[in-house]
């Protein structure tokens, strides 16, 4: 048995606008998954919130059990069957504890970053280095679906990676010294690839200004629909865009809250206004379901740039 109630409560990683890099840190790849913890030996997943995801995924807890007695973290990853890469939205298919569909066309794999526990020792006071000796030693022959996350010290290596691996989507840096610990604790950063693109401005959310954000929008099917939420803007973007935005007169509408990104949250209220202002954005993913799974950040007005010039994204 674990020597800690499951489950446990999972180390998280800060952003950051660089790469790491120094003989202080181990530079891992950030797969495009679903986080998750796994107790090998019973088989029990549970997501990165504790929602138990076995039935999701019994196909990955009967490759664990084949493993060590052992609590893992790692990247729950949708691989395609055609070899061209990985698909995130095929996780949701997997939602309200479907598990494995006949005729589906991916697979599975757990991408183990971390030990927790072996049989009834805790590791997470351990340092890195011995964790991960630990971990490539529990899944050497273990199955083909649960492989542990490259690792490297070299920055310019792990950098190649993204782009280079199918479904790499940044980097994540660990001291090499540093224990486990719950929430920002273990001194985690991550660092992903990011993009930019443009969309129309289509509300405003918030009234206190700190927290004020805008409402993305793009042309689908013929019709101006939300993509997102930008993360809050800051005072000099707000300073240039306030003055631009009119109004619809609706009254204040509720967008859903996975359109915020942050599925199955509370509607987010916000003021409609007309969809004439173009801001450049700056994203770290792709829409995907007609949306951003991540706040974008508004970077700039596009003064240059109207609405009917973006074109119409493609309906997912």
């Amino acid at each position: 048995m674990p020597p800690f109630a499951l489950p446990a409560p999972l180390a998280l990683a800060r952003a950051v606008d660089a790469v790491p890099n120094g003989p202080g840190w181990s530079l891992e790849t950030k797969w495009d998954g679903w986080r998750c913890q796994v107790h090998t030996r019973s088989g029990r997943l549970w997501s990165r919130h504790g929602t138990d995801l076995t039935a999701a995924f019994r196909d990955v807890g009967a490759a664990a059990a084949a493993l060590p007695d052992a609590v893992l973290d790692g990247e729950l990853v949708a691989v395609l069957d055609d070899g061209t890469g990985t698909a995130f939205d095929r996780l949701q298919t997997r939602v309200g504890g479907r598990g494995p569909r006949r005729g589906a066309d991916f697979t599975v794999h757990l991408a183990a970053f971390d030990v927790l526990a072996v049989a009834d020792t805790d590791w997470r006071p351990r340092p890195y280095t011995e964790r991960r000796a630990e971990l490539l030693r529990l899944l050497a022959d273990g199955p083909p679906t649960i492989r542990p996350v490259p690792a490297t010290g070299d920055a310019e290596e792990a950098s190649e990676w993204v782009g280079a691996l199918a479904g790499v989507e940044g980097i994540v840096g660990k001291p090499v010294r540093g224990r486990y610990t719950d929430g920002l604790g273990s001194g985690w950063v991550k660092w992903r690839r990011r993009h930019t693109t443009e969309a129309v401005v289509i509300g405003v959310t918030g009234t206190v200004p700190a927290r004020q954000a805008l409402v993305l929008g793009r042309m689908r099917a013929g019709r101006m629909r939300a993509v997102g939420v930008s993360l809050p803007v800051g005072d000099r973007l707000r300073a240039a865009v306030a003055p631009l935005l009119h109004p619809t007169g609706e009254h204040i509408q509720d967008l859903p809250g996975t359109i915020g990104g942050l599925p199955g949250a509370d509607p987010i209220p916000y003021l409609p206004v007309m969809p004439e202002v173009v801001v450049e954005i700056e994203a770290d993913d792709r829409l995907e379901f007609g949306r951003y799974r991540h706040r974008p950040r508004a970077l700039r007005v596009r003064g240059d740039l109207t609405p009917d010039r973006l074109g119409e994204d493609p309906l997912h």
